[in-house]
């Protein structure tokens, strides 16, 4: 079915016919539950917040889109969920990139596969995240810089990429996918692993095929990504002349960025995020 018949399906067919996910869940996903002391909240003082509705190629999806009050444009920033889908975390940090002059927008990417915030089963959640083609999630984040640049408010001249665990490995991978991306920032996500056909290549995979210049940064104690896997991407990087880098954390776990988590690391994440702003600032998406 092409583009033009599938913009003449009523809504409720369309959501009938492939989607799950129709809004985003209202606060954490069951599984990270009880959250911890530390998670930070950020206000809606001078910005707008709120869930927005994502045009793609058969239907929409549902994303959460944080921007400063006023005219802009402003730079955008696609925020990659991490395992855990779209839920509050997710929405902070896009609230956190608005208080900071970025329009900040966060699609769904299990829309059609699953909710994941009502599991807190992870083998459960593994199931739906798995059948999640990499092609889609492409093709996803590229309507949502679409749609971004249609609201008038989104420069997307000055286009910057971010994301966490599941969502770091995607940035490798749109950084290698979107001529307009200006820079990648991915925090703690899997480099290399099992190919199949809905997630063809890895983040080693793409290496030449880099776009933008990406910053990586990972935590040398995380269980599920070998520090022996940061060397060889290290020795991709350099030996294809690409301006990207990554940044070891010491005695580090994954999801350090987490700040609703255990896994939490206050001193590494906001070095993290100054070196987020400060690369982003150097790449044009400022």
């Amino acid at each position: 079915m092409n583009e033009d018949l599938l913009s003449l399906l009523p809504k409720a067919e369309m959501t009938r016919r492939g989607f799950v996910v129709t809004t985003l869940a209202a606060g954490f996903a069951l599984a990270v539950q009880p959250v911890s002391a530390q998670t930070i909240s950020t206000d809606t003082n001078g910005i707008e917040a709120g869930e927005v509705k994502i045009p793609v190629l058969d239907g929409e999806i549902p994303a959460y889109r944080a921007m400063p009050k006023g005219a802009g444009p402003f730079p955008v920033v696609l925020v990659v969920q991490e395992i855990f889908g779209v839920h509050e975390h997710i929405k902070d940090v896009c609230r956190r990139f608005a208080k900071l002059g970025y329009l900040a927008v966060a699609p769904e990417m299990y829309a059609r596969q699953g909710d994941v915030s009502k599991l807190e089963d992870f083998p459960a959640i593994l199931k739906i995240v798995s059948k999640v083609p990499d092609s889609q999630v492409m093709s996803d984040l590229d309507s949502a810089v679409a749609w971004a640049k249609a609201t008038g408010k989104g420069d997307t001249a000055r286009l910057g990429v971010t994301g966490f665990c599941w969502g770091g490995r995607i940035v490798w991978l749109y950084s290698a996918h979107n001529p307009n991306v200006k820079a990648g920032v991915a925090w703690y996500g899997r480099l290399n692993g099992q190919s199949n056909d809905l997630q063809p290549k890895y983040p080693l995979d793409v290496v030449t095929s880099l776009k933008a210049p990406v910053l990586g940064l990972y935590g040398e104690a995380d269980q599920g990504i070998p520090v022996a896997s940061v060397d060889k991407m290290r020795e991709a990087i350099k030996a294809a002349g690409k301006p990207s880098e990554i940044v070891l954390y010491p005695d580090t776990p994954h999801g350090f960025h987490a700040d609703y988590r255990p896994s939490y690391r206050k001193d590494k994440a906001d070095d993290g995020w100054k070196r987020l702003l400060e690369w982003f600032k150097k790449n044009g998406v400022a």
